[in-house]
């Protein structure tokens, strides 16, 4: 029987993934580096620690790697923030799993005061027990520190009654390291074979599909 689910954001909750990706490419070339927007949206989902290593070379990072963070956060903030959208259903399907009673935790690749925001523009503040970003720990995913962090805040649930959901193979691949179980959600942008590959047990088009057909998931009546 799951007790608890933990939630990736961006491309899971929130439609968010291009607009970082732009972000990230404007930052790129405010610091002189041309990149592809492909190239970058397949590194959404890492944290800055993890995904400007791809792009930049040690000593880079060690002249302007703060500098362009930053930048890119008050980039994104101020440009392209008030233009996310919650995926559809996003609220309903949390009061499904609340009303079941599990708990629910966030652990994101986004900063605090994103995930602040994502949880408005998302409505479910209220329907949360727990929640990680990357200033709660010293590695952002692909690295599993996140999702360790959201399971001891959870109440140290046991692994085999924790189910993650995520929309990157980033996610799976944290979601696997800590030895759990990961249902993937196409809204982020990457295929139903590449998830698969990655590990997911269940794939979803996005949060919506997901409740539509909650009674046949690991969550529902038929348990895996």
């Amino acid at each position: 029987m799951i007790e608890a689910v933990i939630f990736d954001v961006d491309g899971t909750l929130v439609d968010s993934v291009n607009f970082h990706a732009k972000a990230w490419q404007v930052a790129f070339e405010r610091f002189g580096k041309e990149v592809s927007f492909e190239a970058i949206r397949r590194q959404i989902g890492k944290g800055a620690d993890q995904l400007l290593p791809v792009f930049f070379s040690v000593d880079e990072l060690h002249r302007f790697g703060k500098d362009l963070d930053e930048y890119r956060a008050e980039l994104f903030r101020a440009e392209y923030l008030p233009q996310v959208k919650p995926l559809a259903k996003v609220r309903k399907l949390f009061e499904r799993i609340r009303r079941d009673g599990r708990k629910i935790a966030l652990a994101s690749s986004a900063k605090k005061e994103e995930l602040d925001e994502y949880k408005k523009i998302a409505q479910v503040a209220d329907l949360i027990d727990a929640e990680t970003s990357p200033e709660d720990v010293g590695r952002s995913k692909p690295h599993p520190d996140i999702f360790e962090a959201a399971l001891k805040k959870l109440g140290n649930v046991d692994l085999d009654k924790i189910v993650v959901v995520g929309d990157t193979p980033h996610d799976a691949e944290a979601a696997a390291t800590a030895n759990m179980r990961m249902i993937g959600l196409l809204s982020g942008g990457w295929t139903e074979a590449r998830l698969r590959q990655a590990g997911c047990i269940e794939i979803y088009r996005h949060p919506a599909d997901f409740l539509a057909r909650y009674n046949q998931s690991v969550l529902g009546s038929v348990q895996l």
